[in-house]
């Protein structure tokens, strides 16, 4: 970038994306954000907290600076990318803006949409959140996860009635793909999915204090959100201050419970898993190897074959009694 543009703003970020940020107290000119999208490249993404207001992009009013933005993305073709939903929170005067912005070229406007998260964690802005929608969902598939025990079993049994003329297909494939939208459809049905945790970082201090806690704080800002008066902000300030007291005697107690544990004999192997779990990387739970034959298996690939091997052995029509 420009060796005069730093101290008005700051980009980062890859060549085609950044972080872009204009003070609200200094003066921005024209050429100024003219020279900026000078250099950049052909296809970009910017995520900025502009400062600027005006009804493009939820505003109530449009000041000197919101024009200005206006006229660049006029004069450059930029595309907004928009939410009605308000970005900012300044609890001082306890009301709600729209100063951050999404922006991009013509190119990326069909693949992306801009979602506002509605937990502020511990700011005065709303995150934003861009998703591509090339993105293959195949390829990212995550299988649910299932309550068990809160399964309707008797409901579960009466939908997934797999009888003789299902499977009476010409081929395997067309017979298997039946049975697995059956029991698909009647897991669906009756038994409940677990709430997705993805993306959600482990907390080896995190207790029922700390939710009870984060919850009291979460019910607090929903009051002040909808009802933005002096009372329940004092609610919510004090609230959120509680919860940051809970999670911090919490986390000095897992702390110090986490050092005493440690001794002359630890092994480094165990050491290095506290260190993990400390950082919030959960041991993961796959199959990594197979013992088969007294032979390890450690290859993914070999894994999958031994198991199809042993399943198809187990269901083998070797296996079934003959009829008399």
């Amino acid at each position: 970038m420009d060796s005069n543009i730093p101290h008005v703003l700051a980009v980062r970020g890859d060549p085609l994306d950044g972080c872009l940020y204009l003070p609200p107290h200094r003066t921005i000119h024209q050429t100024e954000l003219n020279n900026l999208i000078s250099q950049l490249p052909s296809t970009f993404l910017i995520l900025s907290d502009l400062n600027y207001h005006s009804p493009l992009w939820g505003g109530t009013e449009t000041n000197s600076r919101g024009r200005q933005i206006e006229q660049l993305l006029a004069d450059h073709s930029i595309c907004l990318l928009k939410n009605d939903e308000k970005t900012h929170s300044h609890l001082p005067t306890q009301t709600f803006h729209s100063i951050d912005l999404a922006l991009c070229t013509p190119a990326l406007l069909p693949f992306l949409n801009l979602t506002i998260y509605s937990n502020l964690h511990n700011s005065d802005h709303f995150p934003l959140i861009i998703t591509d929608n090339r993105q293959n969902s195949a390829n990212h598939y995550y299988s649910p996860k299932y309550v068990y025990n809160a399964t309707d079993w008797q409901k579960f049994s009466s939908l997934a009635d797999i009888t003789s003329d299902i499977v009476d297909n010409p081929t395997v494939d067309e017979a298997l793909e039946n049975i697995i939208s059956i029991i698909k459809t009647a897991a669906y049905a009756s038994i409940p999915l677990a709430k997705s945790t993805l993306g959600r970082q482990y907390k080896p201090w995190w207790n029922v204090l700390c939710q009870q806690a984060y919850k009291a704080q979460q019910k607090a800002w929903n009051i002040f959100q909808r009802y933005p008066t002096t009372t329940n902000l004092i609610k919510f300030k004090k609230s959120k201050a509680d919860s940051r007291r809970i999670q911090r005697q919490s986390q000095r107690q897992s702390w110090r419970k986490y050092v005493s544990t440690i001794t002359s004999s630890t092994s480094s192997k165990e050491l290095w898993q506290k260190v993990k779990e400390a950082c919030g990387n959960i041991p993961s739970h796959s199959i990594s190897i197979l013992t088969r034959n007294e032979q390890t298996i450690s290859s993914p690939k070999e894994i999958a074959d031994t198991i199809a091997s042993s399943l198809t052995r187990i269901s083998s029509s070797r296996n079934y009694p003959d009829q008399k």
